[in-house]
């Protein structure tokens, strides 16, 4: 049976696997971007949570990353649009199911990284944080 940290990180992952780019979770980055992006998700990292008693409860502040990669001729425009989607998607729901009490994206900063013999890449790192609170830390 998974962990319930392990659930939402899934959610998350099914959620961004719904969108046009191709979603990844935890891998290393191919070799090639696919045409319609590429998105890997990251477990990050939990953090200390804050703990209130009676009955016990860990409250975390997880900090997830999606790295976004986008490449091509019109890399700007459509990497503007897979951050939109990214968001869009986000705020569709919020809690993922009810998992979280919340879930918020931070802004990218994004980057332009030269790829010898082919169009450069245009990604960045999309650090979301999941709030959620579990009555053990390694349940």
């Amino acid at each position: 049976m998974p962990t319930f940290r392990e659930t939402i990180l899934t959610a998350l992952h099914a959620r961004l696997s719904a969108l046009p780019a191709s979603a990844l979770r935890g891998d290393v980055l191919p070799e090639r971007v696919p045409p319609d992006g590429l998105l890997v998700l990251r477990d990050g990292d939990p953090g200390e949570p804050e703990v209130t008693l009676s009955p016990v409860a860990y409250h975390y502040q997880h900090r997830a990353e999606i790295e976004a990669a986008i490449q091509g001729s019109d890399r700007d425009a459509a990497f503007d649009t897979l951050c939109a989607s990214i968001g869009t998607t986000i705020a569709a729901d919020r809690t993922l199911g009810g998992l979280c009490d919340w879930v918020e994206a931070e802004a990218p900063r994004p980057v332009d990284l030269p790829v010898e013999g082919a169009a450069s890449l245009k990604a960045a790192v999309i650090p979301v944080i999941l709030h959620y609170a579990t009555a053990d830390p390694l349940a």
